[in-house]
C-alpha cells in the first residue's frame, strides 16, 4: 500500500468536484474548491475519521468494499478505478463480470434525477446506486451488508420485502425475477456469480425452484409496477431500463405520469417520505 501517494491521489480528487456533481446541495460559502471531507466520507459510507486518515498517509489499508464506495463517491473512471486499487495494494477488479463500479455518467444521471426514484443494479440484481428518491421508496439498500443488496435475494428470501408490494402482483414479480437471472445465466455461463445465487435461491426458495423449473426466459425492461408505501399508499409507476453492456449495469427509473394520482403521490414522497427512508423496508 502506497499510503502517500493514495493520500494525494484522493485528495485530487476530493478538489476537481463540486457538491452538484454529486447531487449535493452547496450549502455555505466555500473557502476552497471541491468537496468537504465529511462529504466525501458520506457518499463512500464511512466515517469522517477514516477517511481523514487515508487522506494524511495515516490509514489502514481499506478494504476492496470500502475502494469501490471511495472510487463511486468520487466519481472515478475504469482506469482511475484500477489506480485506486493499486495504490492499496489491491488488485482491480475482473471486468469480465458484473463490476460493482459504476461509471461516472450513470452516477451524473441518477444524481440529477430529483423527483423520479432511480437506481443502478447489476443485471444480476444487486443495487449498486441508489438516489434520495429510491431511498424514499424502497428503503435504502445501500445502507445493507453487501450480500444483502441483491433483489433477487431479498425478493425470495426476506419476507418484508414483499410488503413493498400488492400480494396479486406477486407471483409477476416472482415470474419477472426468475426469468431475468436465467437470462443472465446463459449469456454469463462461465461467471460463477449468477450461478451461485440460482443455487442459493433454488435451495431456499421453494418459489424460486417451482419458477426456475418452468424455464421461462427474459430481460429486465420498461413495464408498469405497483409499490405500496406506509405513507403515500398505493403507487402505481412506469419503470424504465436502461442498459450499459459493457459492465452488466441497468439503471432503473420509476416515474409516474403527469395527472395522475400516482404523480401526486410521488410528489408527496418527495417532500414527506425522504424523512422515512429506513433500512428495513427492502
Amino acid at each position: 500500500m502506497n499510503r502517500a501517494e493514495l493520500a494525494d491521489f484522493l485528495r485530487r480528487g476530493r478538489a476537481r468536484l463540486t457538491p452538484s456533481d454529486v447531487g449535493l446541495t452547496p450549502g455555505s460559502r466555500r473557502r476552497t474548491p471541491g468537496l468537504r471531507r465529511e462529504e466525501v466520507a458520506q457518499l463512500a459510507g464511512m466515517s469522517v475519521d477514516y477517511y481523514t486518515r487515508l487522506e494524511q498517509s495515516r490509514g489502514p489499508r481499506p478494504s476492496r468494499q470500502m475502494l469501490t464506495a471511495l472510487g463511486r463517491a468520487l466519481r472515478l473512471t475504469d482506469v482511475e478505478q484500477d489506480h485506486l486499487f493499486h495504490l492499496a495494494g489491491e488488485e482491480p477488479p475482473r471486468r469480465e463480470t458484473a463490476s460493482a463500479h459504476v461509471r461516472p455518467g450513470l452516477l451524473l444521471i441518477l444524481d440529477r434525477l430529483h423527483d423520479s426514484p432511480a437506481q443502478v443494479v447489476t443485471d444480476c440484481g444487486e443495487v449498486l446506486a441508489q438516489n434520495a428518491m429510491a431511498k424514499a421508496l424502497i428503503g435504502d439498500v445501500m445502507s445493507r451488508p453487501r450480500r444483502e443488496r441483491n433483489l433477487a435475494r431479498l425478493f425470495f428470501l426476506d419476507p418484508t420485502a414483499h410488503t413493498l408490494f400488492p400480494p396479486e402482483d406477486f407471483e409477476g414479480h416472482a415470474r419477472a425475477h426468475v426469468a431475468g437471472l436465467r437470462a443472465v445465466a446463459a449469456a454469463r455461463p462461465d461467471d460463477p456469480e449468477p450461478a451461485e445465487l440460482v443455487a442459493e435461491l433454488r435451495a431456499g426458495s421453494e418459489e424460486f425452484a417451482r419458477l426456475w423449473d418452468e424455464h421461462e426466459v427474459s430481460r429486465r425492461d420498461q413495464a408498469t409496477k405497483r409499490f405500496l408505501h406506509p405513507l403515500v399508499g398505493l403507487l402505481e409507476l412506469d419503470c424504465e431500463v436502461m442498459v450499459s453492456h459493457q459492465h452488466h449495469h441497468l439503471l432503473v427509473v420509476h416515474s409516474a405520469r403527469p395527472g395522475t394520482d400516482a404523480h401526486e403521490r410521488l410528489q408527496l414522497l418527495r417532500v414527506v417520505g425522504l424523512q422515512d427512508m429506513s433500512p428495513s423496508r427492502s
